[in-house]
């Protein structure tokens, strides 16, 4: 809702400053980070700063401090400064007593309460303005509890604040009742502080020096003074349910036990150092030993020993890779068996790239269901083993909102459509982890806490259904026996498998067996609907079932020889096919009208176009065909794309449903070469590895993503494929394995 005196105060900003700053606001009424940012320039410009900036940096924090060290009625400038005062002060909500340029009783009223909302009114007179709370004034931290908050957190908010503000490190911090990073940085500034750290020295980092101090300072029941309101104040950042005091009583030995048991702490009931780390940093206490562990090292009988000796009984193991080349990241053979017969037990973990938000979407998480289950199945795990689908980056968030849920959305769903045999967990930072969970996407977090610095785990509490805590990297073991692992606490709440089934040997495709073609065609047609493909066809021009028995069924056998003598999943080549017979529409057909319009010499025709069931160009069929002929891989005579009958002939070929399933297979071919001949492939593509039946997700998803091009559009239609895929090779495998 537009605000009148916020209007007033945007109109003010552009009208006296929108060519000195070199920006303007929306006139609209609203708090934003624009306004905040045009105030922020504008004062600047006011104190003569040489460069203009969106942040209240620094430069002019001391620019300020040595002008104006105090704001008030005597002291503001000129009307112009008192104005910045009064415009930011209604951004915040409070009242600026007008924007006339007059630093009056209202104004001074607002910055009391401003202070007052702060936590900060014992550091000078009430209606004054220091540099420090200028700064917070000019940011959109809110200074009263919001909806989500809690008045006790809001209560060690303003105790911070009041406490430290003087310090030269030390700014004002959100006092809305909720814990975030600023909040969990302004704790550790505030633990080394009372350790004695100079300004300058102490950094809001959990270094050798906060360590060692912490162990110097536990508090215990009976215990007073500012450690124990810094241990309460920790306790209440992790949701604990106690009273902000200086006195270490019944009842917070009490939480604390609650907490040590639930982060699976030894159960003291004091604030020792382990309990210290635990509450102020992700990792905690980094010499602990945690009963679990993950890695991206084989587990031979060697390394199991040392794992044993080191108290480990849990290992995460992944079970797929992205690289071409061969790695240890990925189950080898042998390797759960190995494990079990050493007494330990295995949980798997799926990751592909997932290294940024574009990698998580919908269509992605329903591809990513499908092939952990192949995965999980081909290793050896049997029903009811939790899979935890990693969320490798520090997703912000609205990244969590927009990207990850949906993708854990599409997962589920999978799961479900697959027999529901398999778990879904969820690995990633806190507030991933939560989230997931909360949405009802998961059934238990491993989390990724030994990523302290990132956004989801700083300011966020362990979540609830965590059942494994990832803290430190070290290795164990000497020799043959020396692994490095990731060490992780285990709650008890997943602990993995200790026997397997055979693996599942990698073999070539047969045909579909009858009996699953009602199945398949189902499932198929269900993602697509999914994704916004009604089965009566909608606006394109074939109904579900008929691209289906096109592309499918009527030429199995084709497609199943092409997958056989090239060593190509036959998912590869169906679901190609099927893609784009499902996208044919009238336009298509308008366009084969002026292909064959130009052979004739007509007027407003174009030399070549998508035709066919697979919508393959004669100039990229050639193409395909000539670069297999030169490898060997097929057999013919070499036709030339340059040439008008040639790209004609071939262009009418394409539009034979058998022809065309068998240069689907060739232009994956090419396209694994990186189409050598055909129009240049951007910065950064590169030829992938011989086609072979145990290729990974990454290298799957070129394959489809090239038979569509190289652009964004490509790579948008290359993630929807690649769901249809393992849809399609869920079915090859039961077809190929019984």
């Amino acid at each position: 809702m537009a605000d009148e005196m916020v209007l007033q105060a945007q109109r003010f900003v552009n009208t006296i400053y929108g060519t000195r700053i070199g920006m303007t606001v929306d006139e609209d009424g609203k708090t934003s980070w624009t306004m905040m940012y045009a105030l922020t320039r504008a004062l600047q410009w006011e104190l003569g700063t040489p460069a203009l900036s969106n942040s209240f940096g620094p430069t002019t924090l001391s620019t300020l401090t040595s002008k104006y060290p105090v704001l008030n009625q005597y002291t503001v400038p000129y009307a112009n400064f008192t104005r910045i005062i009064q415009s930011a002060l209604y951004c915040k909500g409070y009242d600026g007593g007008g924007v006339d340029g007059v630093y009056g009783a209202r104004v001074q009223a607002a910055v009391s309460q401003l202070k007052s909302d702060m936590g900060v009114s014992g550091t000078t007179p009430n209606g004054d303005l220091t540099p420090k709370v200028f700064k917070g004034l000019l940011n959109m931290d809110p200074y009263v509890k919001v909806a989500t908050g809690s008045d006790a957190v809001r209560g060690v908010q303003q105790w911070l604040n009041g406490r430290y503000l003087g310090r030269a490190d030390f700014f004002v911090i959100p006092c809305d009742g909720r814990h975030s990073r600023d909040v969990a940085k302004a704790m550790l500034l505030a633990v080394q502080y009372e350790l004695g750290m100079a300004d300058g020295v102490a950094n809001g980092v959990f270094g050798l020096g906060t360590r060692s101090g912490l162990q110097t300072h536990p508090v215990a029941e009976g215990a007073t003074g500012v450690w124990v309101s810094l241990f309460s104040a920790a306790m209440i950042l992790n949701q604990r349910v106690v009273a902000f005091s200086s006195s270490f009583g019944s009842a917070l030995v009490r939480e604390t036990t609650a907490f040590q048991s639930f982060a699976k702490l030894p159960i003291t009931g004091d604030g020792d150092y382990s309990t210290w780390a635990s509450l102020l940093i992700s990792y905690g206490d980094q010499t602990r030993k945690g009963a679990a562990c993950d890695g991206v090292t084989k587990i031979t009988t060697a390394r199991a020993t040392s794992l044993k000796a080191e108290g480990i009984t849990y290992v995460g193991r992944y079970l797929t890779s992205v690289s071409s080349t061969p790695s240890e990241k990925v189950i080898q053979p042998g390797e759960l068996q190995t494990i079990a017969s050493s007494g330990l037990r295995c949980f798997p973990i799926y990751q592909t790239q997932g290294r940024d938000a574009s990698s998580f979407n919908y269509p992605l998480g329903r591809a990513a269901g499908y092939a952990a289950i192949i995965a999980a199945k081909d290793h050896g795990f049997k029903p009811g083993a939790r899979i935890f689908f990693a969320v490798d980056f520090d997703a912000l968030d609205d990244e969590v909102t927009s990207n990850v849920l949906p993708h854990f959305k599409g997962i589920v769903d999978s799961v479900a459509e697959a027999g529901g045999q398999y778990l879904v967990g969820v690995y990633g930072a806190r507030n991933v982890c939560s989230r997931v969970a909360a949405a009802g996407h998961s059934t238990a977090s491993f989390v990724s806490d030994l990523s302290s610095g990132y956004s989801g785990n700083y300011g966020y509490t362990l979540p609830a259904d965590w059942a494994y805590d990832q803290f430190v990297t070290r290795v164990v073991g000497a020799g043959t026996g020396s692994i490095e692992i990731d060490n992780d606490i285990a709650s008890g709440r997943d602990t993995g498998q200790d026997s397997f089934n055979p693996a599942r040997a990698v073999v070539a495709d047969v045909r579909l067996d009858s009996s699953l073609h009602n199945s398949l065609m189902t499932d198929i047609g269900k993602y697509m609907e999914s994704i916004g493909y009604p089965n009566d066809g909608g606006l394109k021009k074939f109904q579900h079932w008929k691209c289906f028995q096109s592309t499918v069924l009527d030429h199995d056998d084709v497609i199943t020889q092409q997958s056989n003598l090239h060593k190509m999943r036959k998912a590869l080549i169906q679901t190609s096919a099927y893609w784009e017979m499902r996208h044919w529409g009238v336009e298509d057909d308008a366009q084969d009208a002026r292909v064959e319009l130009y052979h004739l010499g007509g007027p407003g025709g174009v030399r070549d176009s998508s035709t066919g069931i697979a919508q393959i160009t004669g100039e990229a069929a050639i193409r395909a065909w000539n670069y297999c002929i030169t490898k060997g891989l097929v057999t013919g005579s070499a036709s030339d794309p340059a040439n008008d009958g040639d790209v004609y002939a071939m262009w009418k070929k394409v539009q034979d449903e058998a022809f065309a399933l068998q240069t689907v297979s060739l232009l994956h071919l090419w396209g694994a070469a990186g189409k050598p001949g055909g129009s240049n492939p951007p910065e950064g593509e590169t030829v992938l590895r011989t086609m072979a039946l145990n290729y990974n997700d990454k290298e799957n998803f070129e394959i489809l993503r090239r038979y569509q091009g190289w652009g964004d559009v490509a790579v948008d239609g290359g993630q929807k494929r690649m769901a249809l895929y393992y849809i399609f090779e869920k079915y090859n495998g039961i077809a190929r394995h019984g």
